[in-house]
C-alpha cells in the first residue's frame, strides 16, 4: 500500500514554489468585459424564442428529398403553410345551433392574421355527428420570409380563442401538424422561467451543502448567469442572421450545460484556491497559484467539450449541426467568465466568503488525504485488481440488463409529450372521427407529361387512401377562388378528393406538376412512414417522371434517416478528437485509450439502464433516433471531464511521488470536489425533466445517471484502480513511463 502522507518540509516546499508571472492585467480586463457583456446580454435571453425554429422541415439539409419537394412546391403556392385543424366536439350529436355557431367560427378564423384563408376548406362533420373539423392552414412562409415560432404560436392561440368565443359550450381542440407544432413551441415557453429557476435552485442547495457557507455559492451562480447572458447575446445575433439554427431543445440544453459546466469549473478552481489559502498569507498569491494549477485541467476540459460538440457540425440535420456551435458557444462563454470574472471577484472579496470555515495559513492542505477520500484511495491501492475487474463486470451487467428494452425507432408527435396538451387530445379525437390521413397528404412533384403514370403508380401503393380521387393533380386557383364564392359544394367535393385549395396551381411550371396522395394513416404514424417508403419506390420507377415525394410524413422519414446517418458518422469522430486532446494533455498514448474505453463502457451501461427505465418505469413509447448520439456526445464529452480533472492532478503528483502514489494522492485530493461537480452536473441535467417533452426527459435522465456513474464508479474506482494496477506504464511512451514508480 502506498503512503499518502508527506512531511512538513515537503509541504512547505510545495507551498513556496516560485510562481510564474501571469497576465494579471489581461485577466482583469477580460473580467470587466465578461461582467459588462454578460450583464448586457441577459436581456437577449428572453429574445431567443423569437429566433427559434422547431419544425422538422427546418432541420433538413437542402439535399433531402422532402426539402427538394418543398422548394419545388413553393413555385405552385402563393404562401407556404402548415396544415392544422380546429375541432368542435360534443359527446352527443351537434345541434343545429351548434352548427350555426361553427359557421360563425369559420368566418372569424378566416379573418385572423396569419391564417391562409384561401386555403381553408368547408367544415367537415364526422359520421356520428358528434364532431366538426375546420381545416386551418397557418402561414409558415410568405415569399422568402419565414414566420417565427412565437408568431405561429400566437396565431394558433388566436384561432382557438376565436373558435371558443363563437362556439359557446362546444368543446374546441386544435389538431394536425400545426396544432402539434405549436404545442411543441408552447412546451419550450418555460425555458426562461421554470427550467432556469429550477436549475439554479438545485445548484444553490447543493453548493450550500458542499461549501457549508451562506455566501460562497453566490459567486459560481452569478458567474453562470453572466455566462448565460453572454452566450444568449452571441447566439441571438447568429440565429437572427440565420448562421445557425436555434431550436427549443438546444436552448434548453444550453442553459443546463452552462450552469452545470460552469459550476464544475468553479468547484475545481475554488477547491484549489481554498487549498492554497492554507499556504499563502496573501489571498491574491493564493488565487494566482490556484488559477495556474487549475487552468490546464479546466482548459483541457473546456476544449474537449467544445471540440466534441463541434463534431456535431458533421451532421446532416441542421438542428444537430447548430446544436454543436450553440452549446460550444455556451461552454466558451462559461470558460471565459469562470476563468476571469469569478477568480477576480473571489480574490477581491477576501477570505470571509468561506465563513464559517475560513481557511488559515497552517499548511494543512494535505490533510485532505486523511478524510473519507483518503480511506477510499488506500482501499483502491490495496485491492486495485479486484476493484477494477468488479467495476467492469458491473458496467457490463447494467448494459446487458436493459439494452434490449431501448427502442430508438422514433416517437410520433402524440407520443412526444410527457403530459397531454390539447393538441394531443385533439389529434387522437381527429384520428378516431375522420380520415386520419386527411390534411397532410404526401406531396409528389413530377414531370407534367408523366403525371398520369405517376398517379397510377401512386394509387396502387398500399397505405394510400383508395377513395376515388384521393390522388389528384392540382386545378386552377382562379377557378377555385370563384367556386368558393359561388359553389361551396364544388369546393367540398375537391376537398374530399384530397386537394386543398391552397395547393391549387394554374398550370405546370417549368415542366413540373404537383400531385397530392392522401395517406390512409395518421401522418406521423409508423404505418404512414412505411407507406411513404413504398410510395417513393413506386413513383421513382416511373420512366421519365423524375418523381419525388415530400410532405409532412416524408419530412419525418428524412429526419429519422439523417439521425441514423449522423449517429454512425459522428460517434467515431468524437472518439478520435477526444483521444487527440487527451494525448496532448497527458503527453501519453496508453492512458488516453484507457480513459476513453472506460467512459465508453460507462456510456453503454447508461444506455442499458436508460432502456430499462424508459420502458418499464416511465412508460415511454420509445426514444428518438437521435437519442444515442446526443447521449453519447454529452456523456463522453462531459464524462471525460472528471477523468481529466483526476489525471491532470495524478500527473502533477506523479512527478514528485511516482505513479502509484500519484494515483492515490490524486484520487484523495480531488475526490470530494469531483464528486460534488458530478452531482451538480447530474442535478442540472435532471431538471430537463420538468419540460413536458419525452426527448428532453430522456436526455436529462441519461446524462444525469451517466454522469453519476462516471463520477462514482468510473472515476472513483475503475480508472484509479486500473491505473494503480498497471503502474507507470500508463504514461507510455512519455518519460514518466521510465521513471521510478
Amino acid at each position: 500500500m502506498t503512503k499518502l502522507d508527506t512531511t512538513d518540509a515537503e509541504r512547505n516546499e510545495r507551498g513556496t514554489v516560485k510562481r510564474r508571472r501571469l497576465p494579471i492585467f489581461t485577466v482583469i480586463a477580460l473580467a470587466i468585459f465578461a461582467f459588462v457583456a454578460g450583464g448586457f446580454g441577459g436581456s437577449f435571453q428572453g429574445k431567443l424564442a423569437e429566433v427559434q425554429k422547431n419544425d422538422n422541415a427546418s432541420y433538413l439539409p437542402s439535399s433531402a428529398e422532402s426539402t427538394i419537394v418543398s422548394n419545388q412546391s413553393a413555385n405552385f403556392l402563393a404562401v407556404e403553410t402548415i396544415p392544422g385543424f380546429v375541432l368542435f366536439h360534443r359527446d352527443s350529436a351537434l345541434t343545429e345551433a351548434d352548427k350555426s355557431a361553427i359557421n360563425s367560427a369559420y368566418g372569424a378564423i378566416a379573418g385572423i392574421s396569419g391564417v391562409d384563408a384561401d386555403g381553408m376548406q368547408p367544415t367537415q362533420y364526422s359520421a356520428d355527428g358528434t364532431t366538426a373539423s375546420i381545416f386551418v392552414p397557418l402561414v409558415a412562409k410568405d415569399g422568402d420570409t419565414s414566420v417565427a415560432g412565437d408568431v405561429l404560436a400566437t396565431t394558433e392561440q388566436n384561432v382557438i380563442d376565436a373558435a371558443k368565443q363563437a362556439a359557446g359550450d362546444v368543446e374546441v381542440l386544435p389538431a394536425g401538424p400545426g396544432g402539434l407544432l405549436v404545442a411543441f413551441i408552447d412546451a419550450f415557453a418555460g425555458l426562461d422561467g421554470a427550467l432556469l429557476g429550477a436549475a439554479l435552485l438545485v445548484v444553490i442547495l447543493i453548493l450550500l451543502v458542499v461549501y457549508r457557507s451562506p455566501v460562497l455559492w453566490f459567486f459560481p451562480l452569478f458567474s453562470a448567469l453572466l455566462a448565460i447572458g453572454l452566450s444568449s447575446m452571441v447566439i441571438y445575433f447568429l440565429a437572427k442572421a440565420e448562421l445557425l439554427t436555434l431550436t427549443g431543445q438546444s436552448q434548453g440544453i444550453l442553459f443546463v450545460l452552462v450552469i452545470g459546466a460552469g459550476t464544475d469549473y468553479a468547484l475545481l478552481l475554488i477547491s484549489r484556491y481554498r487549498e492554497e489559502l492554507h499556504t499563502y498569507p496573501n489571498r491574491f498569491d493564493a488565487m494566482i497559484k490556484a488559477w495556474r494549477e487549475s487552468a490546464p485541467a479546466i482548459t483541457a476540459s473546456a476544449v474537449t467539450v467544445i471540440l466534441g460538440l463541434l463534431c456535431l457540425t458533421f451532421s446532416q440535420l441542421n438542428s444537430n449541426k447548430s446544436l454543436g456551435p450553440v452549446a460550444a458557444i455556451g461552454i466558451a462563454c462559461t470558460y471565459l467568465v469562470m476563468m476571469t470574472f469569478m477568480p477576480v471577484a473571489l480574490a477581491a472579496t477576501g477570505r470571509w466568503v468561506f465563513w464559517p470555515r475560513k481557511p488559515k495559513v497552517d499548511h494543512a492542505a494535505d490533510l485532505t488525504t486523511h478524510g473519507m477520500w483518503g480511506k477510499i484511495a488506500e482501499a483502491v491501492g490495496s485491492k486495485d485488481r479486484p476493484l477494477w475487474i468488479g467495476a467492469t463486470v458491473l458496467l457490463i451487467i447494467l448494459f446487458a440488463a436493459g439494452i434490449g428494452s431501448l427502442k430508438t425507432d422514433g416517437l410520433t408527435s402524440t407520443e412526444s409529450f410527457t403530459n397531454r396538451p390539447d393538441a394531443v387530445v385533439g389529434q387522437e379525437l381527429y384520428d378516431s372521427k375522420f380520415d386520419p390521413g386527411a390534411g397532410a397528404p404526401a406531396v409528389i412533384t413530377a414531370n407534367a407529361d408523366q403525371a398520369d403514370a405517376v398517379i397510377k403508380a401512386a394509387s396502387g401503393v398500399e397505405g394510400i387512401s383508395q377513395d376515388p380521387g384521393t390522388v389528384c393533380t392540382q386545378v386552377d386557383v382562379a377557378k377555385v377562388s370563384e367556386l368558393i364564392k359561388t359553389n361551396p359544394a364544388a369546393v367540398a367535393q375537391a376537398a374530399a378528393a384530397g386537394c386543398a385549395p391552397a395547393a391549387f396551381t394554374v398550370a405546370p411550371i417549368d415542366g413540373r406538376t404537383m400531385i397530392n396522395a392522401t395517406l390512409a394513416d395518421s401522418y406521423d404514424s409508423p404505418q404512414a412512414l412505411e407507406t411513404v417508403k413504398r410510395l417513393r419506390s413506386a413513383v421513382h420507377e416511373v420512366p421519365g417522371a423524375d418523381a419525388l415525394v415530400g410532405g409532412s410524413t416524408a419530412t419525418t422519414l428524412d429526419v429519422q434517416a439523417a439521425s441514423v446517418r449522423d449517429r454512425n458518422l459522428i460517434i467515431p469522430i468524437v472518439l478520435v478528437v477526444i483521444f487527440l486532446v487527451l494525448a496532448a494533455l497527458l503527453r501519453a498514448l496508453l492512458i488516453p485509450v484507457i480513459l476513453i474505453v472506460t467512459v465508453v463502457l460507462s456510456f453503454a451501461a447508461t444506455l442499458g439502464v436508460s432502456g430499462f427505465f424508459f420502458t418499464h418505469v416511465f412508460g415511454f413509447a420509445g426514444a428518438d433516433q437521435s437519442f444515442p448520439l446526443f447521449a453519447f456526445v454529452f456523456l463522453v464529452a462531459l464524462g471525460i471531464d472528471y477523468n481529466i480533472f483526476l489525471m491532470t492532478r495524478v500527473r502533477e503528483e506523479t512527478g514528485e511521488f511516482g505513479t502509484r502514489a500519484g494515483v492515490l494522492r490524486g484520487l484523495a485530493v480531488t475526490g470530494g470536489v469531483i464528486t460534488s461537480a458530478g452531482i451538480v452536473l447530474a442535478a442540472t441535467f435532471a431538471v430537463l425533466g420538468i419540460l413536458p417533452l419525452v426527448f428532453l426527459a430522456e436526455i436529462g435522465f441519461a446524462v444525469a445517471f451517466g454522469v453519476l456513474l462516471d463520477t462514482i464508479i468510473v472515476r472513483s474506482v475503475l480508472v484509479p484502480a486500473l491505473s494503480h494496477d498497471i503502474g507507470k506504464r500508463i504514461w507510455w511512451p512519455s518519460e514518466l513511463a521510465r521513471a521510478k514508480d
